[in-house]
């Protein structure tokens, strides 16, 4: 595809409650890997940008942070920065896990799942505020009988803030072609917003700190990674065509410290291969990736922080 063939172009919003699927749905209508996607929720901390073509048409994806209830300095700023990205998109699409809902039709919904409504209605409720119109993407539909899903539908139907609604299956494509159709169609008439064959609009050191992130939610299953960051001090291009890439991971306490560096170094050396690994993938380019460990007990409240992030502190 050259810039000629691109006719369209805009940016679509995907927004919804955490762990709904929207950074493996971005993954999906990119056709690469621009979000990271864990089994935890709230992975996504800042809006990232994937770009995807159908037809004459160039997407902008915009993966946003999972829109909950926030206390915590960060995950006001991580909620805001949602917001902020369904305000300027030309689409919006509000992606709802269908298996919390089918949970309360049967009768069994889990702690996780009736915190995943609350979430879902809450923002079902600050779009009929604004009385914006959206698609309504039902995720993981190819888990239940159409039967189960039927009166889900009618009740979100019902809400009035869905224009349209899209049964779709993030994790293996079902009706996502669908859905896309409808987001090409709603993008305005102009040049492309990038080169067509860029898939993201996020800093090589970014995307880094990103993945290794992605790697230490992967091997770590406690509470502790809501309480660390990871950030790209340097990336050295060689003379040979490798690049020396320096990451610190910034947790909040000393015990978290030993946790991330394992008995013997052991988590944090395999943190480190599987990153490196991805990373040298992914850019087609041997990477030589160095980890430290560091505590700051106030990093969530740290202004340099934020802005690194693309996030608004004064929230």
């Amino acid at each position: 595809m050259t810039e000629q063939d691109i006719k369209h172009a805009g940016f679509a919003a995907i927004i919804g409650a955490p762990n709904a699927g929207k950074s493996t749905l971005t993954n999906r209508l990119v056709g690469t890997k621009v979000a990271i996607v864990t089994h935890k929720v709230q992975t996504t901390r800042f809006p990232v940008r994937g770009v995807a073509h159908h037809g004459s048409a160039q997407i902008v994806l915009i993966d946003t942070p999972g829109i909950f209830r926030a206390k915590r300095r960060l995950d006001r700023a991580m909620v805001q920065a949602a917001w902020n990205g369904a305000d300027d998109a030309d689409a919006i699409v509000h992606l709802i896990d269908a298996a919390s809902w089918v949970a309360e039709k049967t009768g069994k919904p889990t702690p996780a799942q009736i915190k995943s409504l609350e979430d879902d209605r809450r923002v079902i409720e600050q779009l009929q505020e604004t009385g914006r119109k959206v698609f309504l993407a039902l995720n993981k539909i190819d888990l239940f009988p159409h039967e189960q899903t039927l009166p889900i539908m009618s009740e979100l139907s019902e809400t009035g803030v869905y224009e349209e609604i899209f049964m779709i299956s993030a994790e293996n494509g079902d009706g996502v072609e669908r859905l896309v159709d409808a987001l090409a169609a709603r993008m305005p008439a102009g040049p492309p917003l990038y080169p067509p064959e860029q898939t993201a609009d996020l800093p090589m050191r970014l995307l880094a700190a990103e993945i290794t992130r992605e790697k230490l939610m992967l091997r770590l299953h406690q509470e502790l990674p809501y309480q660390l960051t990871v950030e790209t001090e340097s990336w050295d291009e060689r003379k040979d065509g490798s690049a020396r890439v320096q990451q610190v991971v910034i947790v909040g306490r000393e015990g978290h410290k030993a946790m991330v560096l394992g008995k013997g170094g052991s988590v944090i050396k395999s943190v480190g291969e599987a990153a490196r690994k991805e990373l040298s993938e992914m850019l087609d380019q041997k990477i030589h990736l160095f980890l430290f460990v560091k505590v700051d007990e106030r990093w969530q409240e740290k202004r340099e922080r934020y802005d690194g992030l693309g996030l608004e502190f004064d929230v």
